[in-house]
């Protein structure tokens, strides 16, 4: 009996040749696209569509709009009303490319899920747990954003591109002749492919965010701002601010309608704190576990040790101090290459 696996397709170069390679792995193939916001791309599926047609495998789509509405968007502005940095990408991984293709896979009696993500899973052959490893293609390398998938789901997942490196893929596609073997990348967020975030949240909840102070850390006045929600963390660009020195945006007074700037001191930190944790390479964090850990995710992981203080909690201190650790963006930890975990940043 040959082994069944839903391939999730976007419409790149990337899901297409892990759909190429699960088949010449042996794999039954089924592609599937996910509308998610103001429906696919025309484009995007056309591409998914026909790489899956020169694959002969069948092909489906997936309305999954109102999920990623409730999900992502919908969090994504809360976030941003509270006064953290949210990471919609994250979410979606989570909630939708992962979790909702997992259900969809079983519905249709699929024993894998595959996905076109740059990441190594595999079976820890002395503890049983499921693991994700750091890429072969550093550049490419994705394990950040998929720390929160649990065990269940990751025993069931095939990355295919996860030895390979993105020149590779590319030239993959092209000798199989697929119609996106030179397609760009998207580098946005999709459901604000102007990078206006501001702007995003203000059409879709009809509100408009009402200027306030800038203040230092002292309390001192220095200017207003043009609503709470266009500010983020180490910011410093503009800030229309006018100071002796430059200034950086290193919190938010949501009371009061406030951001509030320093010279810079104040953006580092050595204690980082994350909620809605979860842990891949363990079941639990032994007290003083040595880890390197990331609060962003163009960052290089810093060395620092862990504390779990309770079950839905992580605590980091890193050896020295890191600059701009954002709330609601998120903590993750490695041992060498592999996830160990991560949470939210509180």
């Amino acid at each position: 009996m040959s082994k069944k696996a839903l391939i999730a397709m976007s419409g790149g170069v990337d899901s297409s040749v892990a759909a190429l390679l699960m088949k010449n792995a042996g794999y039954d193939c089924i592609g599937a696209m996910m509308r998610l916001w103001g429906g696919a791309n025309a484009q995007d599926e056309k591409d998914a569509a026909a790489v899956a047609k020169r694959l002969d495998i069948p092909f489906y789509t997936f309305d999954l709009q109102s999920e990623f509405q409730n999900r992502v968007i919908n969090k994504f502005i809360q976030t941003y009303e509270s006064g953290a940095t949210p990471n919609p990408c994250l979410d979606c991984n989570r909630y939708l490319k992962f979790g909702a293709l997992y259900e969809k896979a079983r519905e249709l009696g699929c024993e894998y899920i595959a996905t076109g993500h740059y990441v190594i899973c595999a079976q820890d052959k002395k503890s049983g747990r499921y693991l994700i490893k750091k890429a072969a293609d550093p550049a490419k390398d994705q394990s950040y954003v998929l720390y929160s998938l649990p065990q269940e789901i990751l025993s069931h997942c095939v990355f295919p591109l996860g030895t390979r490196t993105k020149s590779e893929i590319r030239a993959i596609a092209e000798e199989n002749g697929f119609v996106n073997s030179r397609k760009k990348e998207s580098q946005d967020i999709c459901f604000v492919p102007d990078g206006d975030y501001a702007a995003f949240i203000e059409r879709e909840t009809g509100k408009t965010y009402p200027p306030g102070d800038f203040v230092t850390v002292s309390g001192e006045k220095v200017g207003t701002h043009n609503g709470m929600i266009r500010y983020t963390i180490g910011q410093r660009k503009g800030l229309g601010v006018s100071y002796r020195v430059p200034l950086y945006v290193c919190g938010k007074d949501t009371e009061h309608n406030r951001v509030i700037l320093t010279e810079g001191e104040e953006l580092f930190s050595r204690e980082v704190t994350a909620g809605d944790i979860n842990l891949i390479s363990v079941p639990e964090i032994q007290d003083g576990m040595r880890v390197l850990a990331r609060t962003r995710y163009n960052m290089k992981e810093q060395p620092a040790t862990a504390y779990q203080p309770d079950a839905n909690t992580i605590k980091v201190v890193f050896d020295t101090p890191q600059r701009a650790a954002a709330p609601g963006q998120a903590l993750v930890l490695y041992s060498g290459k592999t996830v160990v975990g991560g949470g939210t940043i509180r």
